[in-house]
């Protein structure tokens, strides 16, 4: 199987939830499929900055786009490459950043696929 970064930017991330792949805001909804994981830098993060990860995806193709992962990061990060899990999507998915306190940080960010 082929292994290959299907999306990739860097975003300065505000109080404006956003879309990593269609780089507007979001959600939006991908339709190609594969296992996707997710890379973020966050070696920005400060003290008192506190940022949200999202996954969205449809069940079935004519379903409602629900949220299926959230991943919250508080402050300096011990670790800061980060790494979703691989997940599996289809339907009708989207990555999100979000800012909900702190101040607005620039974030590279990389969606890798295997399919």
């Amino acid at each position: 199987m082929a292994i290959s970064e299907a999306f990739s930017g860097t975003e300065t991330v505000s109080t404006t939830e956003w879309s990593l792949t269609t780089d507007t805001a979001g959600p939006d909804s991908e339709t190609s499929d594969g296992v996707f994981q997710i890379y973020l830098d966050l070696n920005a993060l400060a003290v008192g900055d506190v940022f949200e990860f999202r996954v969205y995806e449809k069940v079935i193709a004519a379903s409602t786009q629900r949220l299926v992962y959230v991943a919250t990061f508080n402050g300096l990060q011990a670790q800061p490459n980060w790494v979703s899990p691989s997940l599996i999507l289809l339907h009708g998915w989207d990555a999100t950043l979000d800012k909900l306190t702190g101040t607005d940080r620039s974030i590279d960010w990389s969606i890798r696929k295997v399919a």
